[in-house]
């Protein structure tokens, strides 16, 4: 349960986006724990025309700006969350879009905010369709977890929500492709996510 040093997150922002896959993603919700492993990422710079930062800062954007280690949550499409993690120094606006990860522990909670009228006495009852589409994808992963903007700004080296390390990823095992869901930029590999996981969001 200990957290990832500030040092992981200042790393380039890219590089940092690969080194995530398999970190462990946990989130204290009074006396539960959910925890899940990052299994989908998508970096986004500065300079990049499909980041929330190439304009410069603004209200919205502005937690970007911090010092890598924050949490940015931003609403999308005037009905879904997505969470990024900031990475790199303060001031220079870069993050790394958390798209799927795997669930691990606390997946009856997850349930209950994903199907609440998939839940019987407290326990999920789901076939193998619905236990992948809990998190697979940027939305539902923040609907899963309970994520909203009250969440926008957390430090996760001291919060109630932490990225801890995890399992370690073999390179073969990692492919990357163009991020999804933008109109420029395209022609940066971007998205990175684990080979045969079935929680990536798109094959």
């Amino acid at each position: 349960m200990k957290p990832l040093p500030r040092s992981f997150y200042l790393q380039p922002t890219v590089r940092a986006a690969r080194k995530l896959l398999g970190k462990y993603f946990i989130r204290r919700t009074g006396k539960y724990i959910l925890a899940a492993k990052i299994v989908e990422v998508e970096a986004y710079q500065y300079n990049d025309p499909a980041s929330h930062s190439f304009h410069g800062k603004t209200i919205r954007n502005s937690v970007m700006f911090r010092k890598g280690g924050h949490l940015y949550v931003y609403f999308t499409y005037g009905m879904h969350f997505c969470a990024n993690v900031v990475t790199g120094k303060e001031g220079i606006g870069e993050a790394v879009l958390i798209r799927a990860v795997e669930p691990l522990t606390g997946i009856d909670i997850m349930t209950k905010r994903r199907f609440a009228g998939l839940c019987t006495a407290g326990k999920s009852v789901l076939d193998h369709k619905s236990l992948i589409g809990i998190t697979n994808g940027p939305a539902k992963f923040c609907q899963a977890f309970g994520i909203t903007k009250k969440e926008n700004g957390l430090d996760l080296l001291n919060s109630k929500i932490i990225i801890t390390e995890g399992e370690f990823i073999q390179p073969k095992l990692i492919c990357k492709s163009s991020r999804i869901g933008i109109k420029s930029g395209l022609e940066k590999q971007w998205r990175f996510f684990i080979r045969g996981n079935p929680w990536v969001s798109k094959k």
